[in-house]
């Protein structure tokens, strides 16, 4: 199958605030903050029997580890992301050498030369003879945690549903209550550090119908949600610095204060959740809705 990444303009994490290397952070959320939400990616698939049938357009794709696991499947994938730092990683993950096995190779658009496709945004007008419809929309990265998130991803399902089959699968995923969710104790230092100046885009608690009302909103027709545990395990407190770093949570925070403040009050918040080996462990639950174009 032909993966394809498809470089979106909206506001995303992965515009990182003064001070922080873009490189460097989308490497960390590439090598260890990604692989959390494997369980995440798995249930979905699993549930909407992803495979040789599939089309699947990723927003906000990141590093690309979900479409690969989705491509391994038999699917054809392509990924839209606005980092393109991100957007590299994934073009080296999804190369045919790195994958291991699944069928990558370029087709139309700007040869890499890693094996993809890379474009600048989503095709125009609407899925036809030219442009195949989607039988599946994913959207992983987890929304209702930062205020406003959920509202932001209105211009962009409004950009990729026309592109939709009817009937295609659209799934949103959010973090779950927080009183399941151990990292929540810690992301709470994101809005201490960040209230000072009253920052936009900084952490909240998930609300019951956070997506709900983003498929609501959208046109949407709900068809059945699931929880999935996503435990955060690191090698030690530094690794869990880099990856929770890197999801773009704490970016108000870091603009507020400065980073090296950020580091060190998060670094504090983990060691609850220090095992005697030097590991840091925190139990989680994310949720998920899968919603149906009419």
């Amino acid at each position: 199958m032909t993966p394809t990444l498809v470089r979106e303009h909206l506001s995303h994490p992965g515009s990182v605030p003064p001070g922080v290397n873009p490189c460097a952070r989308a490497r960390d959320w590439s090598e260890i903050q990604e692989r959390m939400l494997v369980p995440l990616y798995e249930a979905v698939y699993e549930r909407l029997e992803v495979g040789p049938a599939t089309r699947l357009l990723g927003l906000h794709c990141g590093s690309g580890l979900a479409l690969l696991m989705a491509s391994s499947r038999g699917a054809a994938v392509t990924g839209v992301d606005s980092c393109r730092e991100l957007l590299t990683l994934a073009r080296e993950r999804l190369s045919p050498d790195a994958a291991r096995g699944t069928r990558a190779r370029a087709s139309g658009g700007t040869d890499t030369g890693a094996g993809t496709n890379l474009v600048e945004d989503l095709p125009g007008g609407r899925a036809g003879a030219e442009t195949p419809a989607y039988t599946l929309m994913t959207v992983f990265e987890p929304i209702g945690c930062l205020a406003g998130d959920s509202e932001g991803l209105g211009g962009l399902l409004a950009g990729a549903l026309p592109l939709a089959a009817r009937g295609a699968a659209v799934v949103l995923a959010g973090w779950g209550p927080p009183e399941r969710c151990a990292t929540s104790s810690v992301l709470r230092v994101a809005t201490k550090l960040a209230d000072p100046l009253r920052s936009p885009g900084s952490w909240r608690p998930a609300r019951r119908d956070d997506l709900e009302e983003v498929a609501q909103r959208a046109g949407l027709k709900p068809d059945g949600s699931g929880r999935v545990a996503c435990p955060f395990g690191y090698a030690d407190v530094d690794s869990a610095v880099r990856g929770l770093l890197s999801t773009g949570l704490f970016d108000a925070a870091i603009a507020a204060t400065d980073r090296k403040q950020v580091d060190k009050e998060l670094a504090e918040a983990l060691h609850p959740y220090r095992r005697a080996d030097g590991t840091v462990w925190m139990p989680n639950v994310f949720r998920y809705l899968v919603a149906r174009v009419p």
